[in-house]
């Protein structure tokens, strides 16, 4: 189901009063807040950079509108904290399709098909999924010690009042709203989530291959051919954590919101790992710790949308690739030719998964194409790689089609 920026409005316009225990969602306010005001407050402060404590970075620092709210540029991660220059410890994901994820389950079962397998650990927000909404997604980068980096959350509510946009907060929530500090950083929140729901901007569904689900286009023979790569199992695969289909009448999300451990390379470029004993183990640790002692989750991070991410230069949770061919590829060759991705120990044999201790690397993904070995033919050919990049650059939004295909789509939205 998808939860818009309208639907939050009426939400709120539907639970009237509340006391400070209230669900997040009662209307605690002196005013009905409309989604429409709410979400200009939130995209103002979106691009605040005076809400940080290093006045240097505001949420769109890491989350470029450019980039489908994804990583700037090239690098592994992303500086912030009190100076600015503190390294973050993953990479930027999008915040673009991220409306129909579901919360956090160890035990997700398909509403299609057999609902009767458990197909394990889904949903939640962030690489770890310790995050249910997007409020609460909103709230970390304001309070983490390398992103935004505020001591508390009143620390934030001073830095709002003193903005521009301070009036318009009080004319949409009420006059009274910085009287509590707690009443004010919910209407932060609350405003940050509505705009990061505006279909326009985050779910736009406007990609060359929306427009040929919506039989508006055609795609080319190459873009066809890498499409049935990715379906199909004995190739890539890929559909089967990145479903590409129409269901139940809504296009794909291009993610089974599902965990996995690829096991992608150490990437020695990010400051963590210049400390050999540090792991980065996602699902179990160490910035989610409900669940650190669940040792078959460790190394699973959640599958993201493949929408848009020929716009990105940096892949995987640590940043370790920079190509999207070359993503593809290692997924072809991981253990055919380890050797070619992982460093070779003294004996001159591969470290495959050298990112995960000797302990954890049980849970590395082994289903196709991850099922052979050294030696073996990879599963997909230079010609197959390079069809699925021409398929995945079919997932851009923006696509500039005919201007009648644009104005359909449009009306769809509306």
């Amino acid at each position: 189901m998808i939860v818009g920026a309208a639907s939050i409005g009426a939400a709120m316009a539907g639970i009237a009063g509340g006391a400070a225990d209230a669900p997040f969602y009662a209307n605690t306010f002196e005013k009905v807040p409309s989604a429409a005001a709410m979400t200009d407050i939130g995209r103002a402060l979106f691009f605040d950079k005076s809400l940080s404590a290093s006045g240097k970075m505001a949420c769109a620092s890491c989350h470029d509108p450019a980039r489908a709210f994804g990583p700037p540029n090239d690098s592994p991660v992303q500086p912030g904290g009190s100076d600015g220059r503190r390294p973050g410890m993953r990479a930027v994901p999008s915040l673009m399709y991220s409306q129909n994820i579901p919360p956090f389950t160890e035990h997700y079962f398909d509403d299609e098909g057999d609902d009767g397998i458990d197909q394990g650990p889904a949903g939640g927000r962030t690489w770890d999924g310790r995050v249910q909404s997007a409020h609460d997604q909103a709230r970390l980068p304001l309070l983490s010690p390398f992103e935004m980096a505020n001591a508390s959350a009143d620390a934030v509510v001073a830095r709002v009042q003193r903005a521009s946009y301070a009036a318009q907060i009080r004319e949409t929530f009420g006059d009274k709203v910085f009287d509590d500090e707690a009443s004010a950083f919910k209407a932060v929140l609350m405003a940050l989530e509505t705009f990061q729901q505006s279909p326009t901007e985050f779910y736009p569904y406007g990609s060359k291959y929306d427009a040929w689900l919506r039989h508006e286009t055609s795609l080319s023979s190459e873009e066809m051919r890498g499409l049935a790569a990715f379906n199909d199992p004995a190739k890539g695969n890929c559909a089967r954590c990145h479903p590409s289909a129409v269901r139940n009448g809504a296009l794909p999300q291009f993610t089974d919101f599902g965990y996995a451990a690829v096991g992608v390379p150490r990437n020695l470029g990010l400051h963590a790992n210049s400390d050999r004993r540090y792991y980065d183990l996602g699902l179990c640790g160490p910035l989610r710790t409900d669940l650190a002692d669940r040792k078959e989750y460790c190394g699973l991070f959640r599958t993201p949308t493949l929408r848009n991410v020929a716009t990105r230069h940096v892949f995987f949770h640590n940043g370790a690739m920079h190509r999207l061919e070359d993503v593809v590829r290692f997924y072809a060759e991981r253990d055919i030719r380890p050797q070619k991705w992982y460093p070779l120990g003294r004996n001159g044999v591969a470290l495959q998964f050298d990112d995960l201790p000797a302990l954890y690397r049980g849970n590395v993904d082994t289903q196709p194409p991850f099922d052979r070995h050294v030696g073996d033919q990879p599963t997909l050919s230079d010609t197959d790689i390079k069809d699925i990049v021409a398929f995945l650059n079919t997932l851009t939004d923006r696509y500039a089609g005919p201007a009648s295909v644009a104005l359909r789509a449009v009306d769809r939205r509306h």
